[in-house]
């Protein structure tokens, strides 16, 4: 009930409906880029790379993420980053050899771009506007549609490209993203003026900033241990090698995301209240533990759904609780660069683990090993969290 009562604010119910379009189009597609790299013979290394190229822009924008969120007004820098989205799903319609590989990287880097200072923007945007228990429940609402909109993305998606190929779903893609920027061209949205600060003036008052709040480093920390569960390669490689005997490739892809991507809608409505600073730690043992046993089970599709739903049940949670943390101690002055940069910490553990993911793929190590390897660092990542769980307070802004 608190969602829908949240919901009938038109502002926020516009930036949900933007949310859930432009995170659809943009997971609907990974499916069809999968399975077109495993088509044209693509090796584990270019799998990963193309991966990196979706997770990448969080971690080079960084720097400079926050000035332009601060800089420029939030309607029209979103309608400006929805059309270049638009502009680059249309161009993946082009690729159909694997000596094109790299436009694809530059197409999908340019789209994850836009799509990176457009989530950035709007977290930045709801604490301007809404603030406590309401800002709470707005960044679960917000983990529930990106989980929703990725299992159902990936499910569709994976349907779409076996029935109609990589140009149909390419197609409905950018469809998404125009139905997206009308909505947002709609909204009432009132324009809020930031402090004017060159980008070297605003980069140092951030750092010094977060240099006198260090717990907001432990937050960022914990947060970017999200980043250890991006399975994309893992998956696709399970797909190409052992699903294929069972299942189309595309739908092996489809339905193993969306069993996951299942869990992480559900998570938060089961565990979302439960979460605290004081059992942070207990959550990244379960965490850790159902990765571990996913990676024992995965040689069997279909004990792989089960247990890849295990994997995504507290991992939207895990994200949110985090996220809020982060809201809640830093100043509105600066959010927009402390959650830049708090992206970028994530990001790179994303682009981290996406590579090294690859790489090990490609010297032979098995996909179960390198699989549990990521839930035995949320052991230690649970440790870290044991030792903060009474160090950092929710709403104790320095």
């Amino acid at each position: 009930m608190k969602y829908i009562a949240i919901l009938k604010n038109p502002i926020i119910r516009g930036l949900t409906a933007v949310q859930f379009l432009s995170y659809f189009g943009t997971v609907f597609s990974h499916v069809a880029i999968a399975s077109l790299m495993v088509t044209l013979g693509a090796s584990a290394d270019m799998i990963a790379m193309i991966f990196i190229a979706i997770l990448l822009p969080s971690l080079v924008l960084a720097p400079i993420n926050g000035y332009i969120i601060d800089r420029f007004e939030f309607k029209k820098l979103i309608l400006v980053l929805l059309s270049i989205e638009m502009s680059m799903t249309i161009c993946f319609m082009f690729i159909s050899d694997l000596a094109h590989i790299w436009l694809l990287w530059i197409f999908l880097f340019v789209r994850s771009i836009a799509g990176t200072i457009i989530f950035t923007a709007e977290m930045s945007y709801l604490p301007k506007i809404i603030s406590d228990d309401t800002l709470k429940s707005a960044n679960e609402i917000h983990s529930i549609i990106w989980s929703s909109t990725f299992a159902f993305g990936m499910a569709l998606g994976g349907l779409s490209t076996y029935y109609f190929g990589y140009i149909g779903t390419f197609m409905i893609d950018f469809s998404f993203y125009v139905v997206a920027f009308f909505v947002m061209f709609k909204l009432p949205i009132e324009a809020i003026r930031n402090k004017a600060q060159s980008a070297w003036s605003a980069t140092k008052e951030v750092f010094d900033y977060i240099g006198k709040n260090r717990k907001l480093i432990h937050i960022m920390i914990l947060h970017s241990s999200v980043g250890l569960t991006v399975f994309d390669t893992i998956v696709t490689l399970l797909a190409e090698q052992t699903y294929k005997y069972v299942l189309a490739v595309p739908l092996a892809i489809g339905w193993i995301n969306f069993s996951r991507a299942a869990a992480l809608m559900i998570g938060p409505f089961v565990f979302g209240k439960h979460i605290k600073m004081s059992n942070l730690w207990v959550v990244m043992v379960l965490q850790g533990a159902s990765i571990i046993l996913w990676a024992y089970l995965q040689y069997d599709f279909t004990l792989s759904l089960f247990s890849m739903f295990l994997v995504g049940l507290l991992t939207t949670s895990i994200w949110s609780f985090t996220y809020y943390l982060l809201q809640q101690n830093t100043n509105k002055e600066f959010l927009g660069r402390v959650i830049s940069y708090n992206d970028m910490v994530f990001m790179a553990v994303s682009v981290g683990v996406t590579y090294a993911m690859g790489k090990m793929a490609s010297a032979g190590i098995a996909l179960s090993y390198i699989s549990a390897m990521v839930g035995v660092v949320f052991f230690f990542v649970a440790l870290y969290a044991f030792v903060l769980r009474d160090k950092i307070d929710i709403g104790k802004k320095d």
